[in-house]
């Protein structure tokens, strides 16, 4: 299992949010690059980057802070937020990132996310961001009548290489993970499933350990906080395997 720390950037600076609301928002690094070599140097080997104020706008705000942790690292990335045309997706990636993950798109425009799946393997993630089991978009700002189990059986068989699941009400609290919903939307899907939101302690992640076709944990405010050390954190995960 992989074990993904994450860099979530609001007006340039690493944030966390408690449940996606962004007057929440607790700095804990004004320096993205010097927080992504920190991650690196502790042996991780991938980095989960968004793009908040992205996701609200629905385009790339924090490009140049983006572009600085692409540059201070050797591991790959995977980003979201707010990208949501095929021209944005080519640009990520031809600027070094690894994996682009779709959200809001995913929902709007599937067949966008396919057709990038299909011309990027390996490369294409898509985001389900649930609040009380409904896909929430633009920046958790809608919620819609799809289910995410609904929304995640759309991809099967499109070459997509993961899905990202995060139970808004849950992220940022580092209460604990949502393991029923997350380990019922890895068992109906044959696409890995990487989980997200509410990780607190090392319990949660050896928890997550032993759900089938979990990909990977993504791990924000408990790093942040010192309540998980990432050798400990890493020592509970599996040789990564790297995407593209």
């Amino acid at each position: 299992m992989i074990i993904f720390p994450a860099i979530d950037l609001k007006d340039g600076s690493c944030v966390r949010l408690v449940r996606g609301e962004m007057n929440t928002a607790t700095v804990f690094n004004d320096d993205p690059a010097a927080q992504a070599r920190a991650f690196a140097d502790a042996g991780f080997e991938w980095l989960h980057c968004v793009d908040l104020n992205g996701a609200f706008e629905g385009r790339s705000v924090n490009a140049g802070a983006i572009g600085s942790i692409r540059s201070a690292i050797g591991i790959p990335i995977q980003l979201g937020g707010g990208i949501r045309e095929r021209a944005g997706i080519d640009r990520w990636l031809d600027a070094g990132i690894s994996r682009v993950v779709l959200g809001t798109v995913a929902l709007r425009n599937p067949e966008l996310v396919r057709e990038a799946a299909r011309a990027c393997p390996g490369r294409i993630a898509v985001g389900i961001d649930a609040r009380g089991g409904r896909v929430a978009v633009e920046g958790w700002a809608d919620t819609s009548d799809v289910s995410a189990g609904e929304l995640a059986l759309r991809f099967e068989d499109s070459g997509v290489a993961a899905i990202i699941f995060t139970d808004i009400g849950r992220d940022g609290t580092g209460g604990g993970v949502n393991l029923e919903a997350t380990a019922a939307l890895a068992s109906a899907v044959r696409i890995p499933v990487i989980a997200s939101g509410g990780v607190g302690t090392l319990d949660d992640i050896r928890a997550l350990a032993s759900i089938p076709n979990l990909e990977g944990v993504i791990v924000g405010r408990a790093l942040y906080d010192g309540n998980i050390e990432p050798a400990d954190a890493l020592a509970l995960g599996k040789p990564a395997h790297r995407a593209g």
